[in-house]
């Protein structure tokens, strides 16, 4: 079972976690500012790839390799001021950032 993490970065409070009962590998960085919720920052990988980054799909293996990864992408839009919801989709072709807040339709992963 993989648990919450919170940690810090400049002013703000990260809280990380993979969303349970997911059907999909949606893996959240819900950042705040002074216990107001500024943003959330996720990452999903599409079934099909969850065994190319492990050589299983094993939930705990994936975070662990990609968690620095995906922790520095955070820190990095944090230092942009870049408070927009965003997913960061990992597909076969590669990944691409989604701004939630412009979607049209609510997305989830496939």
């Amino acid at each position: 079972m993989v648990t919450e993490k919170m940690w810090s970065y400049k002013d703000f409070e990260i809280n990380e976690g993979f969303k349970p009962g997911s059907k999909h590998f949606q893996y959240f960085f819900a950042v705040s500012e002074k216990g107001k919720k500024k943003c959330n920052y996720c990452v999903w990988i599409d079934d099909e790839n969850l065994t190319q980054l492990t050589n299983s799909n094993e939930i705990e293996g994936i975070i662990s390799l990609k968690r620095e990864e995906w922790s520095k992408w955070v820190q990095t839009k944090i230092d942009k001021g870049d408070f927009r919801n965003l997913v960061l989709k990992l597909e076969k072709k590669g990944q691409k950032e989604i701004d939630l807040d412009k979607s049209e339709k609510k997305l989830e992963p496939d």
